[in-house]
């Protein structure tokens, strides 16, 4: 195991002051699966009082529960004491910490079997619970009884879903039938720790173990809406998928178009690509209430877009989202069914403008993967019709076209000054109208043109 020379020079001055010291969790399972570990944790027999005065630089981030951050350079790592969780009262918190002795009953407390190892360099692996060999088959299962794992902290089911889809594995029997058994507890945790977990879940490759939330009932609890998708049909010759299953494959393929733009260096931000995973999954949202059936058995989905858009600003604000990802979903939402098919140029000038032309590239991910996440009929032409749109797009940006008000060639001030206008609303319904002109033809959008414009209308 080659850890950070911090993490080892803490654990050998623990050890050479007489106390157990171990990497262990997450950054040990990440180790044995090759994967760059993100945290390193130490675990270790030292109470927290006698790590202080072990390390210089210490920082109590925890100290309660057992934690002191040891700063080595500027690199942290949480040392933490072995310990024994009291009794939980409320699903989610110990009422008490007890400190122990024993690395064992530490490891027993914890989640996941793979999340249960220890390592040093001199004891080697400490795996108690079988988390290797969990490891090898690829499956995620509790520490001792899933039922008292699960009772003590209901958010460790989202957490196993989470680790099953980031590390593309399946969740242990015992382990599916206590979540589902247990699923309503979901109700003691916050939205804000939900939405992280949820999160991370969407944007890993694994997203498509979402629907394990479904199957375990726990998204009936916090994205009821999501249970709805996966039991509407889509009795129509564009879909393959019902609601649901269509929407986790365009979550699929937008992780897939975005990791492969990072790996290009089209760096996408991880917010960003956060926001365009919760649009993914929510851009068929409002499908199930606005489904209609016609006398052939047909379904439709008329003003879906228009519905989603504010089902999915209600979700994202009960997960506490913040308002710039909130506004970013809905605008993605709202346009991913525009169509291309016979636009003009013109009319594609006022999509960006409602859009935006920072968003433009965002929406055409999210209705490339909807196309593709679609049955097999028209696809083709949809795709060049996508084309079309994203070629005129380019076109636009590349002349720099006025898409919006603040793109014209004259303001407010002008119209004052220059032509007499009062202020009020009567500017920017002026100042409207010329974009309108403007983005039939962009060769007005000059000072000259657009005052006598104005001018000769006033």
């Amino acid at each position: 195991m080659k850890m950070p020379d911090g993490a080892r020079s803490i654990i050998d001055t623990l050890k050479n002051h007489g106390y157990e010291a171990f990497i262990v969790g997450g950054c040990v399972r990440d180790m044995l699966l090759e994967r760059t570990p993100e945290d390193w944790d130490i675990t270790t027999s030292a109470k927290p009082s006698e790590v202080k005065k072990l390390f210089r630089r210490t920082v109590d981030t925890g100290i309660e529960h057992g934690t002191v951050t040891v700063l080595v350079g500027s690199e942290g790592y949480e040392v933490t004491t072995y310990r024994m969780d009291g009794v939980y009262e409320d699903h989610r918190h110990p009422k008490e910490v007890v400190f122990t002795p024993s690395l064992e009953e530490d490891l027993k407390r914890r989640d996941f079997t793979i999340n249960a190892m220890a390592y040093s360099d001199e004891a080697g692996f400490v795996d108690l619970f079988g988390g290797r060999s969990d490891l090898e088959k690829g499956c995620i299962r509790c520490v001792g009884d899933p039922n008292e794992r699960f009772d003590e902290d209901a958010l460790r089911m989202l957490r196993g879903i989470r680790f099953a889809g980031q590390l593309g594995f399946e969740l242990d029997l015992a382990t599916f039938d206590a979540i589902k058994r247990l699923s309503g507890t979901i109700v003691n945790v916050s939205a804000e720790r939900i939405r992280t977990e949820l999160s991370k879940l969407l944007i890993s490759d694994g997203a498509d173990r979402l629907v394990l939330t479904y199957e375990t009932g726990l998204s009936g609890y916090f994205l009821k809406e999501f249970d709805m998708m996966n039991s509407t049909p889509q009795n129509n010759p564009h879909h393959c998928y019902n609601v649901g299953e269509h929407s986790i494959r365009v979550v699929e393929l937008v992780n897939k178009e975005i990791n492969k733009m990072n790996k290009n260096g089209e760096y996408v931000d991880k917010k960003t690509h956060t926001a365009l995973a919760y649009a993914a999954i929510l851009h068929d949202v409002a499908k199930p209430v606005c489904k209609t059936t016609d006398e052939a058995g047909i379904d439709h989905f008329h003003g879906h877009d228009v519905r989603g858009e504010l089902l999915a600003g209600q979700i994202l604000r009960r997960l506490k989202f913040d308002n710039d990802t909130v506004s970013l979903v809905k605008c993605l939402v709202r346009f991913h069914d525009a169509r291309y098919k016979d636009v003009k140029i013109a009319g594609m000038r006022r999509l960006v403008g409602k859009v935006g032309r920072e968003r433009m590239p965002l929406l055409f991910i999210l209705q490339k993967a909807d196309v593709l996440a679609q049955s097999e009929y028209k696809r083709e032409e949809k795709l060049d019709a996508l084309k079309s749109g994203m070629e005129m797009y380019d076109r636009i940006c590349a002349a720099s076209d006025a898409v919006t008000v603040a793109d014209l060639a004259i303001g407010g001030r002008e119209l004052i000054d220059e032509l007499g206008f009062e202020p009020g609303p009567g500017i920017g319904a002026e100042l409207k109208r010329l974009l309108e002109l403007v983005m039939d033809d962009p060769s007005l959008n000059t000072r000259e043109r657009l005052l006598d414009l104005s001018g000769s209308e006033k």
